[in-house]
């Protein structure tokens, strides 16, 4: 009689799969949804064929929903995600904490003193680096060159904020759909408190005192409040309240906005032909100031962590490792053109001369960058670090419930003094509640 191997084949490929099953390591990453972070999701196939062993495997959310899920599931060690896209602002509180993993033993050609020193430190605690930067930003001012030239009008390379709003009078024709300025408006401690920090910074005002006292009520805040509303509420786009990062980008690049105050790492977007309808015509400057210079650019970088709580951290700092490698960046110059590779982490890059002439806005997010000093961001002195953001583990909520008020202001649901006055209550409630009053 003749023996058929057939259900013994069966048999030992369905084991065979078993095994590769069993094998499989699978990475869950939070990330937010920006345009280099959609780009990094677009190479997954890359990265697997190289390691066949790791899955990839996405959770891309809005930036504020983001946040909320990753603080929560790192206070609480649920482990639902192995890498987490978080910034300049978690990392070192987090690292402090133990919530996250030391990243040693970094290959040699990672080259890790390549990292711009300011963002490594920013990324580091004790001297310990707890995450690697996927891109590095500062703020600057994108414009319209075609419509300045238009209106006969001249941007200076580090124009005041006070003139940016001359220009957005000039330029705003709601008529036609253009817009003289947008701006962040969404609530946010990383949206709109981005920018409107930054505006505060640069009309001298500070978050709080040297004795932790908020300074909400002073005339500093009054003044840059009052602008910001009168000119986002005046002369940008209808429903700015609810605009983000990527409403806003999305406007500009379809013609609406003549300028736009925001992230340098958008230089890549605004200035791309498959993107933006006005490519051509960008030009830029830097962060406006006012009475100071001091903290008008903030500084951030999105970068890739991995929490204590993963249970695959191996196959995590691989993966982090090479999405942050200057490997990446050749990968991502040979898929979309150079101009695109992730900005402002290497040294490298910006002395790179195909680079530089390939993107226009790298001069100005290299100077950018270099102006942007978080230890001193303010006109006078204050007890905290950081420029668009206070580092201190309370901030999150605070810089989350005074953006919901200072939202409020722009939609025209509070006053201005109301928003202030409600910021200042409520900030002193919280400070003095967490020990920062003796």
């Amino acid at each position: 009689m003749k023996r058929s191997f057939v259900p013994t084949l069966l048999a030992a490929s369905i084991a065979f799969t078993t095994l590769q099953a069993q094998a499989m390591t699978t990475v869950t990453i939070g990330t937010v949804n920006n345009g280099d972070m959609i780009r990094m999701q677009e190479l997954t196939p890359v990265f697997e064929a190289a390691h066949p062993d790791i899955k990839l495997q996405w959770v891309v959310l809005e930036e504020n929903i983001l946040r909320q899920r990753l603080t929560t599931d790192i206070a609480t060690g649920s482990g639902q995600f192995d890498v987490m896209t978080i910034g300049s602002y978690e990392v070192p509180i987090w690292g402090k904490q133990n919530w996250l993993v030391s990243l040693e033993n970094l290959p040699d050609d990672y080259d890790v003193d390549d990292l711009f020193p300011s963002v490594r430190e920013g990324l580091s605690h004790e001297g310990a680096l707890y995450a690697l930067p996927f891109y590095a930003e500062s703020s600057m001012t994108y414009y319209r060159q075609d419509l300045f030239e238009e209106a006969g009008l001249n941007m200076p390379d580090r124009p005041t904020w006070h003139q940016i709003r001359d220009y957005a009078v000039a330029l705003h024709k709601p008529q036609q759909e253009q817009y003289g300025i947008c701006l962040r408006g969404k609530a946010g401690w990383g949206e709109n408190m981005a920018l409107i920090s930054t505006v505060a910074n640069a009309f001298g005002a500070r978050w709080f005192d040297e004795k932790w006292q908020a300074e909400f009520e002073g005339e500093e805040w009054t003044n840059a409040l009052s602008f910001y509303v009168d000119l986002l509420g005046n002369y940008g786009p209808p429903g700015a309240s609810s605009n983000g990062f990527n409403e806003n980008l999305a406007l500009f690049n379809s013609g609406k906005c003549a300028m736009w105050v925001d992230a340098t790492v958008a230089g890549s977007f605004v200035t791309d032909p498959s993107q933006s309808s006005v490519h051509e015509h960008i030009g830029f400057a830097l962060a406006p100031m006012q009475v100071t210079e001091q903290g008008a650019g903030w500084l951030w970088a999105w970068s890739l962590a991995i929490p204590v709580s993963s249970n695959v951290k191996e196959a995590a700092q691989t993966f982090i490792t090479w999405a942050t490698s200057k490997a990446y960046s050749d990968l991502v110059a040979e898929r979309y053109g150079i101009a695109n590779i992730p900005p402002g982490t290497r040294q490298s890059t910006y002395e790179n001369p195909a680079y530089l002439e390939a993107a226009s806005f790298a001069t100005t997010t290299l100077e950018s960058m270099n102006k942007a000093d978080p230890v001193n961001s303010t006109l006078k002195p204050s007890p905290y670090t950081g420029v668009q953001f206070v580092a201190i583990p309370e901030f999150q909520a605070i810089g989350t419930q005074v953006g919901r008020m200072f939202a409020g202001a722009l939609a025209g649901q509070s006053s201005v003094a109301a928003a202030l006055s409600s910021a200042q209550a409520a900030t002193q409630r919280s400070m003095a509640r967490a020990g920062y009053h003796k």
